[in-house]
């Protein structure tokens, strides 16, 4: 059986300057009959949508102009570190994006205090790029802490808070601890329908991410119209290429697939593969995820060699950008061995099955 990775479903909310607090984005051991992935939906400034390579230069250059005016520990040097930080971050560059994130979490905690909510944003973006490299024992201290920041000077019913609750509880998640999660993405829900509307952008993270944890327990009657309404929200309220409606298709046509109905999650999965390829790039992880699903959904209608296809780009994309032992690349390559033992090249296959092993392995250490 093929194992489907549940993926997609972090992201921004508060946003400083150009920086968007982050979700955690991780691989989740999901219950269908293969892993399928269901990615963050990071939400980003409209510089990052195809144009990484003309913000980069950008970023890099007011950094340093800022550092050589304003002196190494100004709130701008902070600014401009969580900018490069966040592109690198959607770009899949973890290594890179890391010690920004420290710096500029160390000048926040240094100039506003450690229970200011800007050090809270500081601590969500780098507790979620650590859930990104499966680093959830990382992640954990740093979302309580910034949870505990905001209750404490936000108020129990800011959306600040909500951002915290619903990030610990995608933290949960993708650990599997169900109980823990489904209170905290109910109050982060309560609270954003109460402070903002009904139909507003962030409510359709709320409904995403709870109707995903339905999926994940089996509650299918309860996960489909949290991802229809979701769905309704961000096609009425977002660009038709926004990586958010990516996210919601993939949810809704992971959700049908599991049920066998094949003929309406197909157009889903393609429709949010074109989506991301186009808003982030053929290379980004989350292009990765969509391939992944589509292989599933075909391995599942016995489409061997198509599926093998879009198994082989995704693990390649996995590899390059998340690191040869990521968990989600042990995931692809398990799915992508099976294809191959279907198939009868069972030789390739136990390469693959091999390369399992060896992640899981390190893994465990």
């Amino acid at each position: 059986m093929h194992r489907d990775l549940d993926e997609r479903t972090a992201h921004p909310l508060r946003i400083t300057a150009l920086l968007s607090i982050l979700l955690c984005a991780s691989v989740v051991l999901g219950q269908a009959p293969a892993r399928e992935i269901e990615n963050p939906r990071l939400g980003y400034p409209a510089t990052f949508h195809g144009k990484h390579s003309e913000a980069e230069p950008l970023y890099k250059g007011v950094l340093a102009l800022d550092e050589k005016a304003l002196g190494q520990d100004h709130p701008e040097v902070a600014t401009d570190l969580k900018n490069l930080a966040l592109l690198y971050h959607h770009q899949g560059r973890y290594s890179e994006a890391e010690p920004l994130y420290k710096r500029a979490l160390a000048i926040d905690e240094k100039l506003l205090g450690p229970e200011n909510p800007g050090v809270a944003i500081d601590l969500n973006n780098l507790a979620a790029l650590y859930c990104r490299q499966g680093k959830y024992g990382e992640a954990e201290p740093l979302y309580k802490r910034a949870l505990a920041i905001d209750e404490k000077v936000l108020g129990p019913e800011d959306p600040g808070v909500a951002i915290n609750l619903n990030n610990l509880a995608e933290l949960y998640r993708t650990q599997g601890k169900y109980g823990e999660a489904e209170p905290l993405y109910k109050r982060a829900l309560t609270i954003d329908e109460k402070a903002l509307r009904p139909d507003h952008p962030v409510v359709a993270i709320r409904l995403h991410n709870l109707a995903l944890l339905y999926y994940q327990q089996g509650k299918y009657s309860e996960a489909e119209p949290l991802y229809k309404r979701a769905l309704a929200i961000d096609a009425k309220g977002l660009r038709p290429d926004d990586p958010a409606i990516a996210s919601d298709l993939n949810g809704l046509a992971l959700l049908y697939k599991t049920q066998g109905k094949y003929s309406e999650a197909e157009p889903l999965y393609k429709r949010a593969l074109a989506i991301d390829e186009k808003a982030s790039g053929p290379e980004h992880p989350d292009v990765a995820i969509d391939l992944n699903n589509l292989a599933s959904l075909y391995s599942a209608q016995g489409k061997y060699s198509e599926a093998e296809l879009r198994y082989r780009r995704a693990l390649a994309i996995d590899e390059k950008m998340l690191g040869p032992e990521h968990p989600r690349v042990a995931i692809v390559a398990e799915n992508l061995a099976r294809t191959l033992r279907k198939l009868g090249r069972d030789t390739e296959a136990k390469a693959y099955e091999e390369q399992v092993a060896k992640i899981r392995e390190t893994r465990k250490q």
